[in-house]
């Protein structure tokens, strides 16, 4: 009888936690299956690219995985029995599972979706790229915006300053803007700062600082102050939101809906569950939780993974370090900064930007897409065999 993993989700975390746990498990003890709603990779990463015009590789998930033994569900989860360690999907067919798929360890790695706060208008009239059937829909809507066409983008984190700095260099033909509910960068050093500024004057972005949207209509969006700024496409990009399944399922969850996990992101109240990426509320080594990014995902699959395959396997549960050293934002296909930051993850003076802070991003994103395609990379010739408990003989679970 083998110990059934289930990996829900096949983004930055789950892809990359399911080849690294097949790779390393052997296959005679442990059954591996990842469940996902689409067929293919997401390079989220890179929505953006996608959302102007640029035209993306597509890694199909049936040929990532392939040979590695690991199984794929192509379904969308709608809950999970935490008390049977059951997990309902509905299909590509739209039917929905009878019995649900059963997990002796689950690994939750749904990740997020664009977080609307609220705000009157976001669901109905404005775009995000945190999805590629999102994207692919901004995609079609700018293709038919002509030139002197408007686009606001909402939100000076790091996936509205690459949307609209991306935006503006693609199409120098539309007037592009970017609301900041603070500085534009002030989590910059100063001369990272300056660096942001002269980009975006160059490419022609209007900034409104200090500026907060109550609501988006078709064609413009509102200010907590009443003034109305124009715009024929808005793009939000204001936050993440995780799905309520976790909070429904009964698992501890923090206000953001996030699965409480301890060091190595175990549940604290369901130890045969574990979380990865954006859904897992983690600790880092400097006392705070990790933001939602990809840098987490990273981060958090290697704890879950290691955790997962030492306890399986008998063996001592490692720590990976939980620290992150900079932030890295692109700026256009041809410019780019990388800011160093320090264990308070407050910016260093010192920074890289220009080219060659480019081509480090780009050396980034096809590194992360790399290993995720080749999940066999260095496959060892001889898998990790599990632990049998002794009080369920012939059945190989956790310790």
């Amino acid at each position: 009888m083998k110990h059934r993993i289930v990996v829900l989700g096949a983004g930055y975390a789950g892809a990359f936690a399911a080849g690294n746990l097949a790779r390393r498990l052997s296959p005679a003890d442990t059954e591996i299956t990842v469940v996902n709603a689409a067929p293919d990779f997401v390079e989220r990463m890179r929505l953006h690219q996608l959302a102007i015009g640029q035209d993306l590789a597509v890694r199909s998930l049936a040929d990532i995985f392939a040979g590695t033994g690991v199984r794929l569900r192509l379904a969308r989860v709608t809950g999970i029995d935490a008390e049977r360690r059951t997990v309902a999907m509905t299909g590509e067919d739209g039917e929905d599972s009878e019995d649900g798929l059963a997990y002796d360890t689950l690994l939750y790695a749904l990740g997020s979706s664009v977080a609307h706060h609220g705000v009157p208008g976001v669901a109905e009239h404005a775009f995000d790229v945190t999805g590629r059937s999102s994207a692919l829909r901004l995609r079609e809507r700018l293709a038919g915006l002509g030139a002197g066409g408007t686009v606001l983008v909402v939100g000076e984190g790091l996936t509205g300053i690459e949307t609209a700095t991306e935006f503006a260099e693609s199409r120098p033909d539309l007037s592009v803007a970017l609301v900041a509910r603070g500085e534009l960068g002030a989590w910059l050093s100063p001369k990272a700062r300056r660096h942001l500024r002269q980009a975006f004057d160059r490419l022609g972005i209007t900034v409104h600082e200090h500026t907060s949207i109550e609501a988006v209509e078709p064609a413009r969006a509102v200010a907590a102050d009443g003034t109305s700024v124009p715009a024929d496409v808005t793009v939000w990009s204001a936050g993440f939101a995780v799905h309520p399944l976790a909070a429904a399922a009964g698992l501890e969850v923090a206000e953001t809906g996030q699965i409480v996990v301890d060091r190595t992101m175990r549940s604290v109240s369901h130890p045969d569950v574990y979380a990865a990426g954006d859904c897992a509320y983690a600790i880092g080594d400097n006392g705070r939780p990790l933001p939602m990014s990809c840098g987490s995902a990273g981060y958090t699959n290697m704890q879950a993974t290691a955790a997962i395959i030492a306890r399986l396997t008998g063996g001592e549960v490692p720590t990976t370090g939980l620290k992150y050293y900079g932030n890295h934002i692109s700026l256009g296909k041809r410019d780019a900064i990388f800011q160093m930051v320090d264990g308070d993850v407050r910016a260093r003076s010192w920074y890289l930007g220009g080219r060659s802070a480019a081509r480090l991003k780009s050396g980034v994103l096809k590194g992360a897409a790399w290993s995720i395609a080749h999940p066999t990379f260095g496959m060892p010739t001889r898998r990790r065999r599990l632990a049998t408990a002794p009080d369920r003989p012939g059945v190989r679970v956790a310790a």
